[in-house]
């Protein structure tokens, strides 16, 4: 165990071990990233380690920015200067030197992608599987006949002539093309020039030796009835395959190989003559066999694409639906505005743009029809039949148009400003109504394993899917040919269910799952992708986990470490303590109070540790208390009717207002569903003016007492390294504002701007106000140094010459929030008490130790999270009726930060505002007001309200 006093021997380099580098722990002597305090530390090789510290401590800086910073950087510089220039180059991390390093391998808490395309199925490579099994075994069902589409062979047609009894009596032929700017009798020319001369047209046999023009025009005058496509020979139309030119005349005999050598042999002609196609007619039957060398059905001549992999790719131009580009939806009418209250009937007005005077006349074409077509007109419009919706849709006969016949209308009439607003109405993103959704063209969509297109497959639960691969029955043939690929299917499934992401629909867009779902779904693909002596870095995994499925991923990350891997996991969960072979504790504060390695040694070691405050927190010594009283129900509340988006089962939900709501379950339960998609959609549709139906619900009520709507979460508070804390919560403006009115600045004239590292004026105009200059390496890694003309302070002389207080803006900028408070609480003028308010709410919500300069970039995200929470209490309407939804604010936090926030979350709740928060944490849990629990289970089995 290293104890407080031995972490205080920071300058003290380790000693590496002298064991083969299979062996080696992972030996780091003096890292100085960010705050960390020139630490060294000895992690054993192949164990699960937890680093945990209180939010800003240095957890991320030790795992992500040092470890996994360089095994990275390491990995790239091993390549060729010709490959290193293509991939991103990084920084090498301030440290004194790293041994025992190994490949290493990030998986963060965030969604990698922002691409519309982008699936759980293709993030995991599934989907590669599953087109590759689709290509190579899959049957193409013809969808007008249903037969399988297979390409015909010489051999499949002899096989299908010798399935008929002895001494039966064929025909073989092939059908006869027309060839453009030839007549039908140069056609028969060039015919008996090829020794063709015998036609057979509807079974009987016509000598072209013996039969003039006339006389095959009256043959041809005897099936006229029975035309399609058509071309003319004088005044007879033929259709085009109507004609056969006979090859052979053959009475079956299926002990002679001569006689099967004789059929193959003109079966063989019949392609080559055919162009690819043939025909058998049974004399005795009267009936014709088709076969086509093409991969088409020969019986309703639909030609179809040859299954490939590229195919099933709805990325490529290939096989995404040209409608929708692979999108899966395209800009079309939007039934939901159109019909905004299914609860209303025909007559009443359910089709909204026919209750306008203009269009009234629709709604009246429709009553004249409804009796004959069987349309109820005082039946609720969610009561009709799909027959009598497919006739309000489409229309009926020629007397009714429909609402999409109304809908074309009055696209061609868009030339017209008015129609093109009345467009913009009803227009909306839908489902491709060409491809429903399936993002695939129609010659994909065809193709079928276990009786299921690959859109249909991917629209499974990861769970459903699992059972549906597992149940599978293929022929020994295409079992011979897929077992591989479904075995990386199955274990892909296998790893996904286990991570406890079983829930989670194949075609789930990647961009719209949690962070922590994001995770563990790149978890399960690195399990799947075996990979053994390397350093996986993870960032809380168990977030978004309720505790039953905790387990599960406790079981996961053991199988990573036991296969060979070291498993480094940024963590406060108590059940991945107790789990881990080493905790690593730093502390003992944050910012630039933290930075130091508090305790190293077992979960045992950790609860006696004195020193710990993490240790203090597992052993009961510190504990989140249970607040003295909790908030009476308000008369106040948010009603939800009827919620059915996903997997909600029609569920009715009330959200008290002005109290602190947390919603629970299991992962895959609802709970976003309900909060993000239902909740906070439908009342930000509300706010804006939406006045028609809400997707996924019947109705929601009391949204009118909510005056705002804030999605807090934890991304960063600002794209550019210069955004800082005091510039999102409106500080800097004050700050500014008092060196203008210095009497040195009045000297010179120079206005609040003129303090600004933003705008160019005082600025250095070297690094334009970032205190660093990048310079580029080529394909070494980039080198970020100090600038050499403001040496850092991001500003000119002339600016760091203006004194407040004694102190320049570079130094203002430098010092804490704690400290400023204490600064700026010298002066009592208004601007100062200002600063001062809006610092101590940084300070309540436990970021005290953050300079007020810091960049964004170096903020973690618990951080970014309760600055978001400080400024939503320094506005002036953070006191009213605002409603506030968090999604795992505990993400991040330590103990000892969640004591912190849930004193924000109180300020907020006394000024007014309610706040609704999806949580597993049990801390949370037990200080909520009003606590929803949805389940039972994930998915297909969750979506009802337990209590």
């Amino acid at each position: 165990m290293l104890s407080f006093s031995m972490a205080k021997q920071k300058n003290t380099p380790v000693k590496s071990s002298t064991l083969n580098s299979s062996k080696m722990p992972l030996t780091i002597n003096g890292a100085r990233v960010h705050n960390l305090k020139n630490i060294s530390v000895v992690i054993p090789r192949n164990k699960l380690v937890v680093i945990t510290g209180v939010s800003g401590s240095g957890k991320s800086s030790l795992a992500f920015d040092t470890i996994y910073a360089e095994g990275q950087r390491r990995y790239v510089e091993s390549l060729s200067s010709y490959a290193r220039q293509f991939l991103e180059r990084m920084d090498k991390p301030d440290v004194d030197s790293i041994q025992g390093m190994s490949p290493a391998i990030s998986i963060e808490q965030r969604t990698n992608t922002r691409n519309p395309r982008s699936t759980v199925a293709t993030t995991t490579e599934i989907y590669d599987y599953l087109r590759l099994l689709y290509a190579r075994v899959g049957k193409t069902i013809c969808p007008a006949c249903g037969r399988e589409i297979k390409k015909d062979s010489v051999q499949t047609v002899v096989d299908a002539v010798m399935e008929h009894e002895e001494s039966s009596k064929f025909y073989v032929m092939f059908p006869m093309h027309h060839h453009e700017g030839k007549t039908l009798i140069q056609e028969f020319e060039v015919l008996k020039q090829r020794g063709f001369f015998r036609l057979v047209i509807d079974g009987e046999i016509i000598d072209l030796n013996e039969n003039d023009a006339s006389s095959i025009k009256q043959s041809l005058k005897k099936q006229g009835a029975k035309k399609k496509d058509v071309r003319s020979v004088g005044n007879t139309k033929l259709k085009e395959h109507e004609i056969y030119i006979l090859v052979d005349r053959y009475i079956l005999r299926k002990n002679e190989i001569q006689s099967q050598n004789r059929l193959a042999d003109s079966i063989q002609t019949a392609f080559v003559e055919g162009e690819g196609y043939a025909s058998i007619f049974n004399l005795e039957t009267k009936k014709i066999t088709p076969f086509s060398q093409h991969f088409e059905c020969a019986i309703d001549n639909i030609r179809f694409e040859e299954p490939e992999p590229h195919l099933f790719a709805f990325n490529s131009p290939i096989g995404a639906c040209p409608k929708c580009q692979g999108f899966g939806r395209s800009v079309g009418i939007d039934m939901e505005l159109v019909v905004p209250d299914l609860e209303k009937t025909l007559k009443e007005g359910a089709i909204l743009p026919w209750t306008t005077p203009k269009f009234q006349e629709n709604l009246r074409d429709l009553a004249r029809i409804a009796y004959d077509a069987g349309v109820p007109m005082n039946v609720p419009y969610k009561k009709l039949t799909e027959e009598q919706l497919n006739i309000v849709m489409n229309g009926y006969k020629k007397d009714f148009d429909g609402i999409n016949g109304f809908f074309k209308t009055v696209e061609r009439k868009a030339y017209k400003i008015q129609y093109r607003v009345l467009l913009s109405k009803y227009r909306g993103y839908t489902t491709c109504d060409e491809c429903h959704g399936n993002r695939l063209r129609k010659d994909a969509l065809n193709v079928k394993i276990g009786g299921k297109h690959i859109g249909e497959v991917v629209a499974l639960s990861i769970e459903r899917a699992e059972e549906f691969f597992i149940g599978l029955k293929l022929s020994d043939f295409d079992l011979s040919i897929g077992k591989r690929i479904l075995e990386e299917i199955r274990k892909r499934l296998r790893y996904l269910v286990d991570v406890g992401v079983g829930y989670l629909t194949l075609d789930r867009l990647s961009n719209s799952i949690s962070g922590g779902e994001s995770q563990r779904i790149n978890l399960a693909t690195s399990i799947g992708s075996s990979l053994v002596g390397s350093i996986y870095v993870l960032d809380e995994p168990s977030i978004g986990l309720h505790p039953l499925d905790n387990d599960r991923l406790i079981t996961i990350l053991k199988r990573l470490r036991d296969v060979g891997n070291t498993v480094i996991v940024v963590e406060h969960d108590s059940d991945m303590m107790k789990a881990a072979d080493e905790i690593i504790d730093i502390g003992p504060k944050a910012g630039e109070r933290g930075g130091e390695i508090m305790f190293q040694g077992t979960y045992d070691e950790a609860v006696k540790d004195e020193k710990s405050l993490t240790g203090k927190y597992l052993s009961g010594v510190l504990e989140i208390p249970l607040p003295t009283s909790r908030r009476k129900k308000t008369k106040d509340s948010i009603k939800v009717f009827n919620a059915f988006h996903h997997n909600l089962q029609n569920i009715d939900i009330e959200i008290p207002l002005k109290m602190f709501v947390c919603v629970t379950g299991v992962s895959g339960s609802g709970k976003s569903t309900i909060v993000h998609d239902i909740i906070g959609e439908g009342i930000k549709k509300r706010l804006n003016g939406h006045i028609g139906r809400l997707s996924g619900v019947h109705d929601i009520q009391g949204w009118e007492k909510i005056q705002h709507l804030e999605l807090v979460d934890q991304s960063p508070i600002g794209r550019s390294p210069r955004s800082n804390p005091v510039t999102y919560i409106g500080v800097f403006d004050g700050i500014r504002e008092l060196l203008s009115k210095t009497a040195i600045a009045k000297i010179h004239g120079y206005q609040p701007g003129f303090f600004s590292f933003n705008v160019p004026g005082g600025r250095c105009d070297i690094c334009e106000g970032d205190g660093m200059q990048k310079v580029e390496m080529q394909f070494m890694a980039d080198v970020t140094l100090e600038c050499e003309s403001c040496k850092g302070k991001r500003f000119k002389e002339d600016v760091l010459d203006v004194h407040y207080q004694g102190k320049s803006i570079y130094e203002v900028l430098s010092i804490t929030v704690e400290d400023a408070i204490v600064f700026f609480s010298q002066i009592k003028a208004s601007t100062e008490q200002k600063i001062v308010q809006k610092m101590q709410l940084l300070a309540d919500v436990g970021l005290g130790y953050v300079q007020l300069g810091q960049s964004s970039s170096t903020l973690s995200g618990g951080e970014s999270q309760r600055i978001k929470l400080a400024s939503f209490l320094s506005k002036e309407n953070a006191g009213g009726s605002n409603l506030f939804i968090f999604d795992e604010p505990t993400t991040g936090l330590h103990f000892h930060d969640i004591h912190k926030l849930l004193g924000a979350f109180n300020a907020l709740i006394e000024r007014g505002n309610s706040i609704i928060v999806i949580e597993h944490n049990m801390d949370i849990i037990k200080s909520a007001d009003w606590i929803i629990d949805l389940g039972k289970e994930g998915g297909k089995n969750g979506g009802n309200i337990i209590a």
